[in-house]
C-alpha cells in the first residue's frame, strides 16, 4: 500500500489526496501516449507526469522547470484516460497542474502576458474577437500576408512563425451569427427542438461549418434557438489553466442559454461539447449555477451523437466518394463519441468509409500546441498524415476546428492530395429537405 502524506495545497487547485491515488501505475496508458512515443522517456508519459504531480502536491517536491515543462509538453489528448483500467481523470490533473505553472516563475512574463491577451482579453470577449478577427481577415486577403512571407519579414518573430501564420484557420467574409436568426422555426412540423452553439473560433473562423449545422438541422425539422448574445464556452482558457476566465465565461453561457426551452443543445466542435458537459460537475457546489449547469451539460448532444441517436428520417441523395474518419480527442477520449459519427456517415449511399490506422491517435494540434510546442506537433502530424495517406482517400472527415486546420495544413506540407471536412458539412450536401425550405 502506497505510503500517503499530506498534499501540500499551492493554490488550492491541484486534485486532492484520493483523485492523486487513484493512478495504479501499470503503465497502460504508456502505448497511448504520442510524447512517450516520441522520446521513450518515463516523466513525458501520464504515469510519469502524476509521478510528479504527486510529489508536488505532496509537499515531496518544489516547481521546477522540468516540472512546468512536462506539464506543457503533454497534449492533453486524454487519449490515457480511454485506456487506464482505473479510470483516473488525468485530463483535470494535469490542466490544474498548468495553473501552478502559470503561476509561477517558471513561464517567462511574454508567454504569461500573450496568453492573457489572446485567451482571455481576445477569445474570451466576443466583441474583441470579431475585431481581432475582421483585422486578421484583412491581413489574410489583401497583401499583407504574402508581403511578410516573401519579404521575409515573418521571421523576425520567431524561425517558426512562418509555418505557425500559414496554420491559422482563414476568417470567414461573414460570421456566422449575422446570417443565423436566433429562433427558427421549420415551416412543418416541429420535430425536435435544439439550441444551437456557435462558439468563438467558430463563429468567425468556421462559420460555413456553423452554417451546414444549422441548415442540416432545419432540414430534419429542428426548432432552433441560437442566442445572438452567447459567449466562448470556456473550453480553451480551461485547458491552458486559466480556470477563472473560463467558469466566468461558463456562467455567462449558463444564463444565456437558460433563458430558453429545449431537449438538446448541440455543438460541432469537440472541446466545446466537452467542456459543456463539464459544467453539471464544475458548478455542482454552487448553489446559483448548479442546477442550471447541470440540466445544460445534460442536453449537450455533438451533432453526430444527436443524429446516431435520434436517428430522424432523413432522403439522402447518393455520394460516391471515398472517405476516412480521424477521430478527434476531445470526442473520443473525452465525450467517448467514437461509433456515433461512423454510423451516421454510413447511411450515406455511395459513400465508401475506409478505415484509418490509428483513427484516435491526436493529430498533433491540441488547441495551441500546434503554436507552443510547433515542432512536436509536426512530428505528431507527420504520423498522421501518412496514415491519412494510406487510406487513398479523397475526403478525411473529422469534427474538431482544430483537427480540421491542422490536417489541411498537414496535407498541403506532406502532399496528400485530399479535403477535410467536417461531418455537417458531407451531410448537409447529401441530406434532402423534409419540408418547404424556410424563407
Amino acid at each position: 500500500m502506497e505510503e500517503r502524506k499530506p498534499i501540500k495545497k499551492l493554490l488550492g487547485v491541484l486534485p486532492d489526496d484520493d483523485v492523486l491515488a487513484q493512478c495504479i501505475h501499470c503503465g497502460l496508458c504508456l502505448a497511448t501516449c504520442p510524447t512517450y512515443e516520441l522520446t521513450k522517456l518515463e516523466i513525458s508519459s501520464p504515469r510519469g507526469r502524476i509521478r510528479l504531480i504527486k510529489a508536488v502536491a505532496r509537499g515531496e517536491m518544489e516547481l521546477s522547470q522540468k516540472f512546468a515543462d512536462e506539464m506543457n509538453f503533454c497534449l492533453d489528448c486524454q487519449a490515457c484516460e480511454t485506456a487506464c483500467p482505473a479510470g483516473v481523470k488525468y485530463g483535470s490533473m494535469v490542466e490544474a497542474a498548468r495553473v501552478e505553472v502559470d503561476n509561477s516563475e517558471f513561464i517567462s512574463p511574454l508567454t504569461k502576458v500573450v496568453k492573457k491577451i489572446a485567451l482571455k482579453y481576445i477569445v474570451g470577449s466576443k466583441r474583441n474577437l470579431k475585431i481581432f478577427a475582421r483585422l486578421l481577415y484583412f491581413y489574410q486577403n489583401f497583401g499583407l500576408q504574402k508581403i511578410v512571407h516573401f519579404t521575409g519579414l515573418i521571421k523576425l518573430f520567431g524561425k517558426n512563425m512562418g509555418e505557425i501564420d500559414k496554420l491559422a484557420p482563414r476568417v470567414s467574409k461573414k460570421f456566422s451569427d449575422t446570417f443565423i436568426p436566433e429562433i427558427f422555426n421549420p415551416n412543418g412540423e416541429v420535430k425536435y427542438k435544439t439550441a444551437m452553439l456557435t462558439g468563438c473560433l467558430m463563429n468567425v473562423m468556421f462559420a460555413d461549418v456553423n452554417k451546414d449545422t444549422h441548415e442540416l438541422l432545419q432540414k430534419i425539422g429542428c426548432q432552433i434557438y441560437t442566442p445572438k448574445d452567447q459567449v466562448c464556452c470556456g473550453s480553451m482558457q480551461a485547458h491552458n489553466g486559466d480556470f477563472e476566465t473560463a467558469h466566468n465565461l461558463a456562467k455567462q453561457l449558463i444564463k444565456v442559454f437558460s433563458r430558453e426551452e429545449y431537449d438538446y443543445l448541440i455543438s460541432n466542435s469537440a472541446g466545446c461539447g466537452a467542456f459543456m458537459k463539464e459544467y453539471g460537475s464544475i458548478f455542482k457546489d454552487d448553489p446559483e449555477y448548479s442546477e442550471r449547469a447541470k440540466s445544460l451539460s445534460s442536453k449537450v448532444k455533438d451533432i453526430t451523437e444527436f443524429l446516431s441517436e435520434e436517428n430522424p428520417e432523413i432522403v439522402y441523395k447518393t455520394l460516391e466518394q471515398t472517405a476516412t474518419y480521424h477521430d478527434a480527442c476531445h470526442l473520443a477520449h473525452t465525450q467517448k463519441i467514437v461509433s456515433q459519427p461512423r454510423t451516421v456517415l454510413s447511411r450515406i449511399p455511395g459513400l465508401n468509409m475506409v478505415p484509418l490506422e490509428e483513427s484516435t491517435w491526436c493529430c498533433g494540434s491540441a488547441g495551441t500546441y500546434n503554436i507552443i510546442q510547433h515542432e512536436t506537433s509536426m512530428k505528431i502530424l507527420d504520423r498522421k498524415m501518412e496514415n491519412i495517406k494510406n487510406t487513398g482517400a479523397g475526403i478525411v472527415i473529422t469534427g474538431n476546428p482544430g483537427c480540421m486546420r491542422q490536417i489541411e495544413y498537414g496535407a498541403k506540407r506532406f502532399k496528400v492530395a485530399a479535403k477535410v471536412l467536417h461531418p455537417a458539412t458531407v451531410l448537409n450536401r447529401v441530406v434532402e429537405w423534409n419540408y418547404k425550405e424556410k424563407k
